[in-house]
């Protein structure tokens, strides 16, 4: 503790007073029990959180690949009451040379990679129904994780 004298002038007479002035030494920043105190607590935090969060993360992109799926389907279907055949492959969704086609079946003029950055798969004939389309899921192989048209 400091005693710090200090002269102020009053308007009362024009006189000097004398004030005692107590002041504390002032503590600047944190010590580093405090920030590794703060950092295990941040640390904790995301140890709980971050689970939570990436397992949505993955359900999203199931969901998505799911959404995808069911629209490219929608347009194969539309292609074949066009034109009475399913596509051979999915570029004839947008680029068709019968003259019955009503190409483009997609609004994007574009097929969508599924999530995880690859090509959906078309197979025509199919082995599940009369066309197999499906994703490869996150880990690259046709699983029980692949997103597909039919039941598994």
């Amino acid at each position: 503790m400091y005693l710090i004298f200090k002269e102020i002038k009053t308007d009362e007479g024009g006189g000097l007073m004398l004030y005692l002035l107590r002041r504390e030494k002032r503590k600047r920043g944190f010590t580093l029990m405090e920030i590794l105190i703060v950092v295990a607590i941040i640390g904790l935090l995301a140890a709980l959180v971050m689970p939570n969060i990436l397992g949505r993360y993955e359900k999203s992109k199931e969901e998505i690949a799911k959404a995808q799926l069911e629209m490219i389907s929608t347009a194969i279907e539309a292609f074949r009451l066009d034109t009475g055949r399913y596509p051979n492959s999915l570029d004839e969704l947008i680029n068709c040379q019968d003259p019955k086609c009503r190409a483009p079946y997609l609004a994007k003029k574009e097929i969508p990679k599924d999530p995880w950055g690859r090509d959906y798969v078309y197979k025509y004939p199919g082995e599940h129904g009369p066309y197999d389309l499906y994703s490869l899921g996150p880990d690259g192989q046709l699983n029980e994780k692949a997103i597909t048209n039919w039941s598994k």
